[in-house]
């Protein structure tokens, strides 16, 4: 077993401060959870993938294994990946199918096909993944090429890139969306930044959520910093390979993150396993990994599509047209959020500040909202107040946001005491 070995992240020690570029490249992947995005945060698995005995590995440091997952070329898998999430939030399935679509206002064009919008539409049906336990099939060869489906006990959803085309399909509507991917979608390597900066496999299947451990390992680790220790914590056989445990913990007080382990495969530096586990204790937020995966490249017909007969086929543009976006739009009285928000403290226990210039909604306004998105907003919320005004702090077990009522959001993964300390701080 190998043993334990700690590694402080900071910029003069000697694991990373010191290391040649292809080592400082890989201290990218040892950081606290981005809080971008709520959504790509908050995807969780089961820990339904029992690690079956500790594999006896040579000896390797924290910085070496870093090192090992950044310089990982692997363009090439397929396998079943379990997933669960526990947030501590009602579960989305709940909203119809939707998140987006439950929080938009009554008669909108989210709603599962009706009115103008398609069941099959990737945005609402990936949100799904934010909560409940689930079984996705995955395969990739190369950034060009990559399949997604999600297992139901009798239907199957499935999202599909091949070479410029996107198709996604829900058997239990037989309905199907088309897009073309985005341009240059299929220049770069996998995982890895193209002309434009960021890698083909994410600029042509939408990444609303991260679905597999590498996705969560390159989006929630970013960069060291001396606000982070890294350690490598034994051995583990993830899917019938054998693994390094690297367990990465924040330094910091506030931070809703106690911990996040990654198995990384032993011979190709890939993650297998993902596991966020949070400071206020208990069960996994996260915990993401293969069951089964194979490194020999997928058939090529695991790529192509065609709509079933009688399938009913979306475009992409239709749906747009149909205001499938409405719901995702900033109020009518929300001021330029810019590209640029102002961004509080550093480390696990960043907090970003946004103003929307709108003015929290009122009780009135609520009525126009769905009985279970209003009920899905209520348990969210914690009145608050301090040097800042008032507001709602909505909480998960990772990431909190708080709304004042004058419409600024402070938003991280940090506890409701640190955002209200971040909003009577701000500026």
């Amino acid at each position: 077993m190998a043993p334990n070995d700690s590694a402080q992240i900071t910029g003069e020690n000697d694991e990373t401060g010191d290391l040649p570029a292809g080592r400082r490249r890989a201290a990218r992947y040892v950081v606290p959870v981005a809080v971008a995005g709520v959504a790509a945060a908050t995807i969780g698995l089961v820990p339904a993938l029992a690690a079956s005995g500790d594999p006896d590995l040579p000896k390797i440091t924290a910085a070496q294994l870093i090192e090992k997952m950044a310089a990982s070329d692997t363009e090439r898998l397929s396998g079943t990946v379990k997933i669960t999430t526990d947030l501590g939030i009602p579960s989305l399935g709940g909203l119809g199918g939707s998140a987006a679509g439950a929080l938009a206002p009554k008669g909108g064009a989210d709603s599962g096909g009706k009115d103008g919008g398609s069941a099959a539409e990737p945005t609402g049906k990936l949100m799904e993944l934010a909560s409940g336990e689930h079984t996705l099939r995955v395969a990739t060869d190369g950034p060009d090429k990559q399949r997604l489906s999600i297992l139901d006990s009798a239907a199957e959803y499935s999202l599909i890139h091949n070479a410029g085309e996107v198709w996604a399909y829900d058997s239990s509507s037989n309905q199907a969306y088309h897009a073309k991917a985005p341009a240059g979608a299929d220049s770069g390597k996998s995982g890895k930044p193209g002309k434009s900066g960021k890698s083909g496999k994410d600029q042509a299947v939408p990444k609303e959520l991260p679905a597999t451990p590498q996705d969560f390992t390159r989006e929630a680790l970013k960069a060291a910093d001396d606000t982070t220790s890294v350690t490598v914590d034994g051995t583990a056989r993830i899917a019938g390979r054998d693994a390094y445990q690297l367990v990465i913990k924040p330094k910091q007080a506030g931070s809703t993150v106690g911990s996040v382990k990654v198995a990384v495969d032993s011979k190709t530096g890939t993650p297998l396993k993902f596991t966020l586990l949070p400071s206020s204790g208990g069960k996994a937020v996260i915990d993401v990994g293969f069951t089964k995966v194979d490194f020999s490249r997928p058939a090529a017909s695991t790529f192509t599509f065609t709509p079933p007969k009688g399938a009913k086929v979306t475009e992409a543009d239709e749906s747009k047209a149909a205001g499938k976006d409405q719901a995702h739009k900033a109020p009518k009285d929300a001021k330029e959020l810019g590209s640029e928000p102002n961004v509080i403290g550093e480390g696990w226990t960043s907090v970003v500040q946004l103003d929307t210039g709108a003015k929290a909604p009122t009780a009135a306004a609520s009525k126009d909202m769905p009985a279970e998105a209003r009920q899905f907003m209520d348990a969210l919320g914690d009145k608050v107040k301090g040097k800042f005004g008032s507001g709602t702090v909505y909480k998960t077990r990772l990431v909190n946001a708080l709304m004042t009522d004058d419409g600024k959001v402070f938003v991280g993964a940090v506890t409701k005491d640190a955002l209200v300390k971040a909003a009577n701080e701000a500026k």
